[in-house]
Protein backbone atom coordinates (compact mmCIF):
# COMPACT_ATOMS: atom_id res chain seq x y z
CA UNK A 1 0.00 0.00 0.00
CA UNK A 2 1.46 3.48 -0.89
CA UNK A 3 2.04 5.67 1.91
CA UNK A 4 -1.29 8.59 1.80
CA UNK A 5 -1.06 11.51 3.13
CA UNK A 6 -3.50 11.96 6.02
CA UNK A 7 -5.22 15.38 4.60
CA UNK A 8 -5.19 14.44 1.04
CA UNK A 9 -6.56 10.83 1.76
CA UNK A 10 -9.16 11.94 4.21
CA UNK A 11 -11.30 13.90 1.59
CA UNK A 12 -10.69 11.32 -1.24
CA UNK A 13 -11.92 8.33 0.91
CA UNK A 14 -14.78 10.69 2.41
CA UNK A 15 -15.84 10.74 -0.95
CA UNK A 16 -16.18 6.87 -1.21
CA UNK A 17 -17.04 5.93 1.79
CA UNK A 18 -20.20 4.97 2.72
CA UNK A 19 -21.65 4.43 6.03
CA UNK A 20 -21.58 0.58 7.56
CA UNK A 21 -24.47 -1.57 8.09
CA UNK A 22 -24.70 -3.86 11.26
CA UNK A 23 -24.37 -6.80 8.82
CA UNK A 24 -20.44 -5.02 7.02
CA UNK A 25 -18.00 -7.70 7.05
CA UNK A 26 -14.18 -7.78 6.96
CA UNK A 27 -13.73 -8.43 3.49
CA UNK A 28 -16.45 -5.78 2.58
CA UNK A 29 -15.04 -3.49 4.38
CA UNK A 30 -11.68 -3.88 3.10
CA UNK A 31 -12.28 -4.42 -0.78
CA UNK A 32 -10.63 -1.37 -1.80
CA UNK A 33 -7.25 -1.92 0.35
CA UNK A 34 -6.37 -1.26 3.68
CA UNK A 35 -6.32 2.84 3.59
CA UNK A 36 -9.82 2.79 2.57
CA UNK A 37 -10.94 -0.26 5.34
CA UNK A 38 -8.95 1.80 8.08
CA UNK A 39 -10.84 5.09 7.36
CA UNK A 40 -14.23 3.38 6.88
CA UNK A 41 -13.87 1.44 10.30
CA UNK A 42 -11.37 4.39 12.37
CA UNK A 43 -10.91 7.00 10.70
CA UNK A 44 -7.00 5.87 10.39
CA UNK A 45 -4.99 6.60 7.42
CA UNK A 46 -1.19 5.66 7.54
CA UNK A 47 0.99 9.09 7.52
CA UNK A 48 4.50 9.75 5.52
CA UNK A 49 6.61 8.60 8.62
CA UNK A 50 4.72 5.90 10.19
CA UNK A 51 2.93 3.08 8.37
CA UNK A 52 -0.26 2.46 9.96
CA UNK A 53 0.03 4.77 12.87
CA UNK A 54 -2.83 5.29 15.09
CA UNK A 55 -4.09 9.08 15.08
CA UNK A 56 -5.94 10.75 18.04
CA UNK A 57 -8.96 10.45 16.41
CA UNK A 58 -8.67 6.88 14.97
CA UNK A 59 -7.58 6.10 18.46
CA UNK A 60 -10.29 7.41 19.72
CA UNK A 61 -12.89 5.73 17.22
CA UNK A 62 -11.17 2.31 17.91
CA UNK A 63 -11.12 2.43 21.76
CA UNK A 64 -14.48 3.36 21.37
CA UNK A 65 -15.37 0.39 19.58
CA UNK A 66 -13.62 -2.31 21.89
CA UNK A 67 -14.17 -0.85 24.93
CA UNK A 68 -10.36 -0.49 26.44
CA UNK A 69 -6.90 1.38 26.20
CA UNK A 70 -4.59 0.07 23.60
CA UNK A 71 -1.19 0.72 25.15
CA UNK A 72 0.58 -0.33 21.74
CA UNK A 73 -1.25 1.22 19.68
CA UNK A 74 1.66 3.72 17.88
CA UNK A 75 2.31 -0.69 16.75
CA UNK A 76 -0.25 -1.38 14.81
CA UNK A 77 -0.11 -1.65 11.08
CA UNK A 78 -2.60 -0.66 8.64
CA UNK A 79 -5.31 -3.26 7.65
CA UNK A 80 -4.90 -5.46 10.80
CA UNK A 81 -8.18 -5.51 12.35
CA UNK A 82 -8.34 -6.19 16.43
CA UNK A 83 -9.00 -9.57 16.93
CA UNK A 84 -12.04 -8.23 19.60
CA UNK A 85 -13.76 -6.98 16.47
CA UNK A 86 -12.85 -9.97 13.90
CA UNK A 87 -16.54 -11.68 13.67
CA UNK A 88 -16.75 -9.81 10.71
CA UNK A 89 -19.80 -7.91 12.27
CA UNK A 90 -19.77 -4.35 13.33
CA UNK A 91 -20.43 -4.61 16.67
CA UNK A 92 -20.13 -1.95 20.09
CA UNK A 93 -18.01 -3.82 23.49
CA UNK A 94 -20.63 -3.34 26.30
CA UNK A 95 -23.60 -2.95 24.11
CA UNK A 96 -26.34 -5.73 24.00
CA UNK A 97 -27.98 -6.15 20.55
CA UNK A 98 -27.71 -2.34 19.37
CA UNK A 99 -28.61 -1.80 15.83
CA UNK A 100 -25.50 -0.02 14.73
CA UNK A 101 -26.80 2.58 11.90
CA UNK A 102 -23.09 4.41 11.63
CA UNK A 103 -19.88 4.22 12.70
CA UNK A 104 -18.50 7.53 12.25
CA UNK A 105 -19.14 8.93 14.21
CA UNK A 106 -20.61 5.69 16.11
CA UNK A 107 -24.51 5.36 16.45
CA UNK A 108 -26.49 2.68 17.14
CA UNK A 109 -29.93 1.95 18.00
CA UNK A 110 -32.15 -0.64 20.49
CA UNK A 111 -34.74 -2.32 19.25
CA UNK A 112 -37.60 -1.63 21.07
CA UNK A 113 -38.42 -5.42 22.87
CA UNK A 114 -34.71 -4.57 24.35
CA UNK A 115 -36.27 -1.88 26.09
CA UNK A 116 -38.70 -3.41 28.42
CA UNK A 117 -36.78 -3.06 31.21
CA UNK A 118 -37.94 -0.01 33.31
CA UNK A 119 -34.79 1.28 33.94
CA UNK A 120 -32.50 0.57 30.78
CA UNK A 121 -29.68 -1.12 31.32
CA UNK A 122 -26.30 0.73 30.58
CA UNK A 123 -25.53 -1.89 27.74
CA UNK A 124 -28.93 -1.11 26.01
CA UNK A 125 -28.74 2.37 26.32
CA UNK A 126 -28.48 3.87 22.92
CA UNK A 127 -25.26 5.72 21.62
CA UNK A 128 -25.74 9.34 19.48
CA UNK A 129 -22.08 10.68 18.80
CA UNK A 130 -21.10 13.55 16.79
CA UNK A 131 -17.26 13.24 16.68
CA UNK A 132 -14.78 10.66 18.04
CA UNK A 133 -15.11 10.25 21.69
CA UNK A 134 -11.82 11.23 23.78
CA UNK A 135 -9.64 7.89 24.64
CA UNK A 136 -8.43 9.12 27.66
CA UNK A 137 -11.38 9.21 30.42
CA UNK A 138 -9.47 9.40 33.69
CA UNK A 139 -12.12 9.92 36.42
CA UNK A 140 -9.50 11.24 39.00
CA UNK A 141 -8.06 13.76 36.46
CA UNK A 142 -11.12 14.69 34.99
CA UNK A 143 -12.26 18.54 35.67
CA UNK A 144 -15.41 20.51 34.84
CA UNK A 145 -15.17 24.63 34.31
CA UNK A 146 -17.98 27.09 34.78
CA UNK A 147 -17.50 30.43 33.31
CA UNK A 148 -18.84 32.70 31.38
CA UNK A 149 -21.17 35.40 32.63
CA UNK A 150 -20.72 34.62 36.67
CA UNK A 151 -19.16 36.23 39.54
CA UNK A 152 -18.04 32.85 40.81
CA UNK A 153 -15.30 31.10 38.13
CA UNK A 154 -15.02 27.19 38.87
CA UNK A 155 -12.84 24.45 38.25
CA UNK A 156 -14.36 21.47 39.43
CA UNK A 157 -13.06 17.89 39.63
CA UNK A 158 -15.88 14.98 40.20
CA UNK A 159 -14.45 14.48 43.70
CA UNK A 160 -15.58 18.44 44.04
CA UNK A 161 -18.87 17.97 42.86
CA UNK A 162 -19.24 15.14 45.18
CA UNK A 163 -18.12 16.49 48.27
CA UNK A 164 -19.48 20.66 47.92
CA UNK A 165 -22.99 19.69 46.48
CA UNK A 166 -26.06 17.01 46.97
CA UNK A 167 -25.82 14.03 45.39
CA UNK A 168 -29.16 12.99 43.66
CA UNK A 169 -29.75 9.53 41.49
CA UNK A 170 -32.98 10.25 38.95
CA UNK A 171 -34.05 7.87 36.72
CA UNK A 172 -33.90 10.50 33.47
CA UNK A 173 -35.00 9.89 30.25
CA UNK A 174 -32.97 11.04 26.89
CA UNK A 175 -34.06 10.86 23.25
CA UNK A 176 -32.44 11.85 20.06
CA UNK A 177 -34.61 14.71 18.55
CA UNK A 178 -34.35 12.41 15.17
CA UNK A 179 -35.69 9.51 16.77
CA UNK A 180 -38.23 8.17 14.21
CA UNK A 181 -36.24 9.78 11.04
CA UNK A 182 -36.56 6.60 9.02
CA UNK A 183 -40.18 6.87 8.46
CA UNK A 184 -40.04 10.14 6.35
CA UNK A 185 -41.04 10.31 3.29
CA UNK A 186 -39.66 11.84 1.45
CA UNK A 187 -36.32 10.64 3.34
CA UNK A 188 -34.82 13.21 5.52
CA UNK A 189 -31.16 13.30 5.54
CA UNK A 190 -29.11 12.32 8.77
CA UNK A 191 -28.89 8.85 10.81
CA UNK A 192 -32.18 7.12 9.89
CA UNK A 193 -33.07 6.09 13.65
CA UNK A 194 -36.22 3.97 13.96
CA UNK A 195 -37.70 3.76 17.38
CA UNK A 196 -35.13 2.81 19.89
CA UNK A 197 -32.81 6.32 19.71
CA UNK A 198 -34.38 6.47 23.41
CA UNK A 199 -33.59 5.12 26.98
CA UNK A 200 -34.59 5.87 30.93
CA UNK A 201 -31.31 4.83 32.73
CA UNK A 202 -30.92 6.43 36.40
CA UNK A 203 -28.27 8.65 36.70
CA UNK A 204 -26.02 9.85 39.87
CA UNK A 205 -24.81 13.15 40.26
CA UNK A 206 -25.19 17.01 41.26
CA UNK A 207 -28.02 19.16 40.10
CA UNK A 208 -26.82 21.84 37.24
CA UNK A 209 -28.84 24.72 39.41
CA UNK A 210 -26.71 23.92 42.61
CA UNK A 211 -23.84 24.54 40.31
CA UNK A 212 -24.92 27.17 38.66
CA UNK A 213 -26.17 28.84 41.96
CA UNK A 214 -22.79 28.55 43.34
CA UNK A 215 -21.47 30.29 40.60
CA UNK A 216 -23.43 32.73 41.18
CA UNK A 217 -25.02 34.07 37.85
CA UNK A 218 -24.77 38.14 36.93
CA UNK A 219 -28.04 39.72 35.39
CA UNK A 220 -28.25 39.21 31.67
CA UNK A 221 -27.49 35.51 31.70
CA UNK A 222 -29.69 33.99 28.81
CA UNK A 223 -28.33 30.69 27.65
CA UNK A 224 -25.69 27.90 28.81
CA UNK A 225 -23.12 26.71 26.78
CA UNK A 226 -21.86 23.09 26.92
CA UNK A 227 -18.69 21.90 25.50
CA UNK A 228 -17.23 18.31 25.59
CA UNK A 229 -13.75 16.43 25.17
CA UNK A 230 -14.82 14.59 22.00
CA UNK A 231 -13.40 15.94 18.77
CA UNK A 232 -14.67 16.94 15.29
CA UNK A 233 -14.92 13.98 12.99
CA UNK A 234 -11.63 15.94 10.44
CA UNK A 235 -9.23 15.83 13.52
CA UNK A 236 -9.11 19.04 13.17
CA UNK A 237 -7.41 20.55 16.08
CA UNK A 238 -9.85 23.06 18.30
CA UNK A 239 -12.69 22.77 16.08
CA UNK A 240 -15.78 21.18 17.92
CA UNK A 241 -18.29 18.40 16.84
CA UNK A 242 -21.36 19.54 18.56
CA UNK A 243 -21.74 22.24 21.28
CA UNK A 244 -25.22 23.05 22.18
CA UNK A 245 -26.91 24.53 25.83
CA UNK A 246 -30.43 25.34 27.21
CA UNK A 247 -32.22 28.89 28.07
CA UNK A 248 -31.42 29.90 31.93
CA UNK A 249 -35.05 29.25 32.87
CA UNK A 250 -34.22 25.86 31.75
CA UNK A 251 -31.05 25.10 32.98
CA UNK A 252 -32.31 26.06 37.05
CA UNK A 253 -34.79 22.46 36.23
CA UNK A 254 -34.44 20.23 39.43
CA UNK A 255 -34.46 17.30 36.96
CA UNK A 256 -30.95 18.20 35.14
CA UNK A 257 -27.97 16.39 36.20
CA UNK A 258 -24.20 16.82 35.81
CA UNK A 259 -23.93 12.84 35.78
CA UNK A 260 -20.79 11.10 37.25
CA UNK A 261 -22.40 7.10 37.27
CA UNK A 262 -25.11 5.49 35.46
CA UNK A 263 -27.09 2.76 36.91
CA UNK A 264 -25.44 2.68 40.23
CA UNK A 265 -21.83 2.35 38.34
CA UNK A 266 -19.22 4.26 35.99
CA UNK A 267 -21.43 5.95 32.67
CA UNK A 268 -20.48 3.84 29.99
CA UNK A 269 -17.46 5.09 27.79
CA UNK A 270 -20.46 5.46 24.27
CA UNK A 271 -22.38 7.16 26.63
CA UNK A 272 -19.98 10.25 27.86
CA UNK A 273 -17.99 8.89 31.09
CA UNK A 274 -16.93 10.17 33.07
CA UNK A 275 -19.06 13.31 33.28
CA UNK A 276 -21.74 14.50 31.50
CA UNK A 277 -25.29 16.62 31.41
CA UNK A 278 -28.64 14.78 31.24
CA UNK A 279 -31.59 17.11 30.16
CA UNK A 280 -34.31 14.86 29.96
CA UNK A 281 -37.32 15.72 28.26
CA UNK A 282 -35.19 18.24 25.80
CA UNK A 283 -33.62 16.59 23.12
CA UNK A 284 -30.49 14.31 23.88
CA UNK A 285 -28.17 16.63 21.85
CA UNK A 286 -28.57 18.87 25.00
CA UNK A 287 -26.99 16.47 27.37
CA UNK A 288 -23.44 17.01 26.41
CA UNK A 289 -21.51 14.03 27.31
CA UNK A 290 -17.26 14.18 27.86
CA UNK A 291 -18.63 17.39 29.50
CA UNK A 292 -15.30 19.61 30.12
CA UNK A 293 -16.84 23.12 30.13
CA UNK A 294 -20.68 24.91 31.15
CA UNK A 295 -19.98 28.61 29.99
CA UNK A 296 -22.68 31.03 30.92
CA UNK A 297 -23.66 33.54 28.44
CA UNK A 298 -25.64 36.50 27.26
CA UNK A 299 -27.12 35.61 24.12
CA UNK A 300 -28.65 32.62 22.97
CA UNK A 301 -25.74 29.88 22.37
CA UNK A 302 -23.96 30.15 18.79
CA UNK A 303 -21.72 26.51 19.09
CA UNK A 304 -21.90 23.90 16.28
CA UNK A 305 -25.10 21.80 16.18
CA UNK A 306 -27.13 25.35 17.23
CA UNK A 307 -27.63 27.27 14.33
CA UNK A 308 -28.45 26.54 10.86
CA UNK A 309 -31.02 24.24 10.66
CA UNK A 310 -29.51 21.65 13.19
CA UNK A 311 -32.22 20.57 16.29
CA UNK A 312 -34.69 23.43 14.35
CA UNK A 313 -37.59 22.56 13.05
CA UNK A 314 -39.88 25.01 10.62
CA UNK A 315 -41.95 27.91 12.73
CA UNK A 316 -45.22 26.81 10.30
CA UNK A 317 -46.24 23.87 8.03
CA UNK A 318 -44.76 22.79 4.63
CA UNK A 319 -45.54 20.16 2.41
CA UNK A 320 -43.37 17.15 2.10
CA UNK A 321 -40.03 18.12 0.74
CA UNK A 322 -40.68 21.54 0.50
CA UNK A 323 -37.57 24.15 0.84
CA UNK A 324 -37.62 26.44 3.71
CA UNK A 325 -35.31 29.45 4.35
CA UNK A 326 -32.96 28.75 7.20
CA UNK A 327 -34.20 31.73 8.81
CA UNK A 328 -37.53 30.01 9.54
CA UNK A 329 -36.48 27.47 11.55
CA UNK A 330 -36.84 28.17 15.52
CA UNK A 331 -35.05 25.56 17.90
CA UNK A 332 -36.55 22.34 19.29
CA UNK A 333 -37.10 22.50 22.67
CA UNK A 334 -39.35 20.08 24.43
CA UNK A 335 -39.83 16.45 23.22
CA UNK A 336 -43.56 15.49 22.07
CA UNK A 337 -45.51 13.14 23.59
CA UNK A 338 -44.75 9.47 22.95
CA UNK A 339 -45.07 5.08 23.48
CA UNK A 340 -43.41 2.73 23.09
CA UNK A 341 -44.69 -1.16 22.88
CA UNK A 342 -41.71 -2.62 24.25
CA UNK A 343 -43.47 -6.58 24.45
CA UNK A 344 -44.81 -8.33 22.55
CA UNK A 345 -41.93 -7.64 19.50
CA UNK A 346 -43.64 -7.20 16.65
CA UNK A 347 -44.27 -10.29 14.72
CA UNK A 348 -45.12 -12.26 17.89
CA UNK A 349 -47.30 -15.29 17.64
CA UNK A 350 -50.19 -15.04 20.01
CA UNK A 351 -52.85 -17.29 21.55
CA UNK A 352 -56.23 -15.49 22.22
CA UNK A 353 -55.13 -13.10 24.52
CA UNK A 354 -51.62 -11.43 24.56
CA UNK A 355 -50.11 -8.55 27.76
CA UNK A 356 -49.08 -5.53 26.12
CA UNK A 357 -45.97 -3.08 28.04
CA UNK A 358 -44.13 -0.90 27.27
CA UNK A 359 -43.47 3.42 27.90
CA UNK A 360 -44.66 6.65 27.47
CA UNK A 361 -43.32 10.18 28.28
CA UNK A 362 -44.11 13.91 26.73
CA UNK A 363 -40.95 16.42 27.27
CA UNK A 364 -41.72 17.92 30.25
CA UNK A 365 -45.09 17.11 30.81
CA UNK A 366 -47.09 14.02 32.60
CA UNK A 367 -48.69 11.72 30.55
CA UNK A 368 -52.40 11.30 31.58
CA UNK A 369 -53.52 8.49 29.74
CA UNK A 370 -52.26 5.33 27.01
CA UNK A 371 -54.79 3.58 25.06
CA UNK A 372 -54.18 0.60 23.06
CA UNK A 373 -56.33 -0.11 19.82
CA UNK A 374 -56.27 -4.27 18.20
CA UNK A 375 -58.53 -2.63 15.16
CA UNK A 376 -56.79 -0.14 13.63
CA UNK A 377 -57.81 2.52 15.50
CA UNK A 378 -61.90 1.77 15.39
CA UNK A 379 -61.90 1.44 19.30
CA UNK A 380 -59.63 2.01 22.05
CA UNK A 381 -59.15 0.57 25.62
CA UNK A 382 -57.24 2.31 28.27
CA UNK A 383 -54.10 1.06 29.62
CA UNK A 384 -53.30 0.75 33.41
CA UNK A 385 -50.35 3.63 33.49
CA UNK A 386 -47.57 4.53 36.48
CA UNK A 387 -46.40 7.57 37.76
CA UNK A 388 -43.05 8.29 36.68
CA UNK A 389 -40.53 7.10 38.90
CA UNK A 390 -39.55 11.00 39.22
CA UNK A 391 -40.09 13.70 36.96
CA UNK A 392 -38.14 13.42 34.17
CA UNK A 393 -38.18 9.59 34.22
CA UNK A 394 -40.95 7.77 31.50
CA UNK A 395 -44.30 5.85 32.65
CA UNK A 396 -44.66 2.16 32.20
CA UNK A 397 -47.79 1.21 30.88
CA UNK A 398 -49.41 -2.65 30.77
CA UNK A 399 -52.66 -3.86 29.13
CA UNK A 400 -54.13 -7.11 28.28
CA UNK A 401 -55.72 -7.56 24.97
CA UNK A 402 -58.43 -10.15 24.04
CA UNK A 403 -58.34 -11.25 20.30
CA UNK A 404 -61.61 -12.58 18.58
CA UNK A 405 -60.23 -14.96 16.18
CA UNK A 406 -56.80 -16.09 14.25
CA UNK A 407 -55.31 -14.03 11.93
CA UNK A 408 -52.67 -11.08 11.35
CA UNK A 409 -53.38 -7.85 13.64
CA UNK A 410 -51.53 -4.61 14.52
CA UNK A 411 -51.66 -3.46 18.13
CA UNK A 412 -50.95 0.14 18.57
CA UNK A 413 -50.57 2.43 21.43
CA UNK A 414 -51.41 6.51 22.52
CA UNK A 415 -50.20 8.73 24.81
CA UNK A 416 -51.90 11.45 25.56
CA UNK A 417 -50.10 14.22 28.05
CA UNK A 418 -51.31 16.21 30.56
CA UNK A 419 -52.28 19.27 28.21
CA UNK A 420 -54.28 16.95 25.91
CA UNK A 421 -51.40 16.41 23.28
CA UNK A 422 -51.97 12.90 21.79
CA UNK A 423 -49.71 10.90 19.48
CA UNK A 424 -51.42 11.58 15.79
CA UNK A 425 -51.96 9.01 13.30
CA UNK A 426 -49.19 11.61 11.13
CA UNK A 427 -47.19 14.36 11.64
CA UNK A 428 -45.69 17.42 9.54
CA UNK A 429 -42.97 16.38 7.18
CA UNK A 430 -40.02 18.56 8.39
CA UNK A 431 -36.48 18.65 6.41
CA UNK A 432 -34.30 17.55 9.33
CA UNK A 433 -36.93 14.27 10.39
CA UNK A 434 -37.18 15.41 13.57
CA UNK A 435 -39.84 14.99 16.45
CA UNK A 436 -41.55 12.12 14.87
CA UNK A 437 -43.91 11.21 17.79
CA UNK A 438 -47.19 9.11 15.34
CA UNK A 439 -48.54 6.22 16.68
CA UNK A 440 -46.57 2.91 17.66
CA UNK A 441 -47.93 0.27 15.76
CA UNK A 442 -46.76 -3.98 16.50
CA UNK A 443 -47.76 -6.93 14.32
CA UNK A 444 -49.14 -9.97 16.12
CA UNK A 445 -50.07 -13.18 14.45
CA UNK A 446 -53.08 -14.76 16.44
CA UNK A 447 -53.43 -18.92 15.90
Amino acid sequence: MSVIEKPKAESALQANSAPLKESTTLSELYADGAAEGDYRLFGRVADSDRRGFLRGAGLGAMTALIGANIPYHRFMPSGLIPVALADGHMSLEGKDGLTVLNDRPINAETPPHLLDDDITPSERHFVRNNGIPPSEVNPSTWSLKIDGLVDNPMDLSIEDLKDKFKVYTKALLIECGGNGRAFFDPPAKGNQWTYGAVACSEWTGVRLKDVLKAAKIKSGAVYTAHYGADTHLSGKEGKLAISRGVPISKAMDDSILIAFAQNGSAISPLNGAPLRLVVPGWPGSCSQKWLRRIQVRDQVHDGPKMTGKAYRVPSYSVEAGEKVATKDFEIIERMPVKSLITHPRSGAKSGESLEIRGHAWSGDRKVKAVHISKDFGATWQKARLQAAANKGAWQNFKAEVEFPQSGYYEVWSRATDGAGESQPHAIDWNPKGYLNNTLFRVAVRVS
